[in-house]
């Protein structure tokens, strides 16, 4: 098993190859594998039918039977990655294929050993993570460009909403990534102008994404996302449900607990507040320091290396241009609007739909959770990946709004 040898670059400032970053789909896995070879059909033939497994309680019972196979077939980071995805995917229906109300305690070690493997490969934590979900599990449906996902869990059309909106948010993001090498590319160059168009493409970036996340309203319902979908997106870490986290047997013969996929997993506002200098509220920025922790390693790089690189608010200061400061104000002024916008979605799909489902008034068919009881509750008040979510988003878009250079 090796995750392949990639051919490094001279070291230019942020070649973004040398942080497997692509110039045409930014963070997203460019063209992802939908099948694994001959040996793992065991894994897939599971994966590709995962929500009806999980809807007939029959998913524990299958995996029970599964062969251990070995990783050592796999080969390159495609392969590991889509193994990532199916093992995590799997994974996530075991646990939570009952609900809150009978989560297991132990990953049993036929799927436990090959997953920690396939993750340790990746530098990835063996959980469903922005990485798997979202980054890796994207395949063209046809020729004239329509998506879809590579592995679905329980939730229908709105789960595949969910996914590829998301995916379609990282996807506008791309220019906003290529604007960061230029911007500090200018900076280094003392090249005003091309520091300027490189600002208005972020900022046009960021509001790209805006509009995506807009789109999520016409293809997720909030109720199937409350009470179906989240609760396979949620972690072993700061959970109610789960407080002892979980042991993979065969790994560990103590628990481990990791935190649930979250949108703070992406790369790509680290990268934009970084460049932008945004410094959030302590106990924020420790959150969001531990969200790093789930992001590919190259990726997590990249962030890290934009947080280290020459300041682009203290030149815009001592520029005194002020149409660099208009620009740069403008991607400050569009990071607080998608912060906000991520607010208003964050309050129609778990504060609304959680009162709705509290007290009855869902639809029938979205009533129930995972194992047809009542909806999760555990989460009520904290995101997937533990946090405390309304304090925590309005504290970073607060924190984002006083980015901003005054006159």
């Amino acid at each position: 098993m090796e995750a392949g040898d990639d051919t490094e670059e001279p070291p230019l400032p942020l070649a973004l190859t040398r942080f497997q970053v692509s110039e045409e789909f930014g963070f997203l896995l460019p063209d992802p594998l939908t099948e694994l070879p001959a040996p793992y059909g065991p894994w897939m033939d599971i994966a590709h039918e995962l929500p009806q497994l999980i809807r007939s309680h029959q998913l524990r019972s299958r995996v029970h039977q599964m062969p251990q196979l070995s990783t050592q077939h796999l080969r390159g980071r495609e392969e590991l990655h889509l193994a990532h995805l199916v093992l995590s995917c799997i994974t996530s229906g075991y646990v939570w294929q009952e609900g809150e109300e009978c989560t297991v305690q132990v990953l049993p070690r036929n799927l436990a050993v090959p997953y920690w493997e396939v993750s340790q490969a990746l530098g990835l934590q063996p959980i469903l993570s922005h990485a798997d979900f979202v980054l890796a599990n994207w395949r063209r449906k046809d020729p004239r460009g329509n998506l879809d996902t590579i592995i679905a869990l329980p939730g229908g059309e709105s789960l595949r909403g969910f996914v590829l909106v998301t995916l379609l948010v990282e996807k506008a993001a791309v220019p906003g990534i290529k604007a960061i090498v230029g911007a500090l590319r200018a900076i280094l160059q003392c090249d005003e102008e091309t520091l300027l168009r490189a600002l208005q493409e972020l900022a046009g970036a960021i509001e790209a994404m805006g509009e995506a996340l807009r789109r999520m309203h016409d293809y997720v319902d909030p109720q199937v996302f409350y009470t179906v979908i989240r609760i396979f997106l949620s972690g072993w870490k700061d959970n109610p449900a789960m407080p002892h986290g979980l042991v993979y047997e065969g790994v560990s013969r103590e628990p481990m607990a990791y935190s649930g996929g979250s949108a703070a997993q992406s790369s790509v506002l680290h990268a934009f507040d970084e460049l932008l200098g945004i410094r959030h509220r302590e106990d924020s920025t420790a959150f969001l320091y531990r969200m790093r922790d789930y992001m590919p390693p190259r990726h997590r790089a990249f962030v890290e290396e934009v947080q280290r690189a020459v300041s682009l608010r203290q030149y815009v200061l001592s520029s005194g241009d002020a149409r660099l400061r208009a620009a740069f104000n403008r991607c400050v002024s569009a990071l607080t609007d998608f912060r906000s916008y991520h607010i208003t979605i964050v309050t129609k799909y778990i504060t609304i739909a959680a009162a709705k489902a509290k007290a009855g008034r869902a639809e029938p068919s979205a009533r129930a959770g995972p194992a047809g009881g009542k909806p999760p509750s555990a989460l009520e008040e904290k995101g997937t990946g533990g946090s405390h979510i309304f304090s925590f988003l309005k504290s970073i878009r607060d924190t984002t709004r006083e980015g901003m250079i005054s006159a």
